[in-house]
């Protein structure tokens, strides 16, 4: 498996399919061990990601680090990525066809990794993974299972960068991670009504 998945990221660093691939310093195809039990996937590599070849080196990769150790994790216990391993100019939000050249990157290593639990975080990834209908601040928190993977939608941890009350919202729903983890999770937690009531929607948009 683990050779598999470095055959995967060596075609990643080699892509040409979508217009990100000229104007992208370094792709990022994700970093963790080959068997990972816990996922993360998040919208694209920003400025940091795209200089080193690593995802969330960046202020959300510090928040990210942190809330991983709020539940006992190391990032070396996780496997991270992104739906699109190049980074958007200026930091915009893919577009729909450049998610979809880079999709089956993604399906492959969640195919390869086979998690128990995937963490999709922000809407781009959620939809990505989990449908049209799915948001994060509607789903966030909120485990669905499809086969043997558990996808549990969340807020990016960049929305905290921007909206410091969600947080709590977020920590909390690291306490579910946490849950599922250890097979005690239900699939209709107790959800903080501050993530409902946020109003920074447009500023949040690309995250939640």
């Amino acid at each position: 498996m683990a050779t598999e998945l470095q055959l995967i990221h060596s075609e990643i660093i080699e892509c040409t399919k979508c217009e990100l691939h000229k104007s992208r310093t370094r792709t990022v195809p994700g970093e963790g061990p080959h068997d990972a039990r816990i996922m993360f996937v998040g919208e694209g590599p920003g400025q940091n990601e795209d200089e080193q070849g690593r995802p969330f080196v960046g202020a959300a990769g510090k928040f990210l680090t942190e809330l991983l150790e709020s539940i006992g994790l190391k990032r070396s216990d996780v496997f991270i990525t992104n739906i699109v391993k190049c980074r958007p100019p200026n930091n915009r939000a893919p577009r729909k066809s450049e998610v979809e050249a880079c999709n089956p990157y993604l399906q492959s290593q969640i195919r390869l990794i086979n998690p128990r639990i995937v963490c999709a975080l922000g809407t781009p990834a959620i939809t990505t993974l989990m449908g049209d209908e799915y948001s994060a601040s509607r789903f966030h928190g909120k485990p669905s299972t499809k086969g043997e993977v558990t996808f549990l939608p969340m807020y990016h941890p960049a929305a905290a960068l921007y909206d410091a009350s969600l947080k709590e919202t977020i920590f909390h729903d690291f306490q579910i991670l946490k849950q599922l983890f250890e097979n005690k999770a239900t699939l209709d937690p107790d959800i903080p009504k501050s993530a409902e009531s946020s109003g920074k929607k447009q500023t949040l948009e690309k995250w939640a």
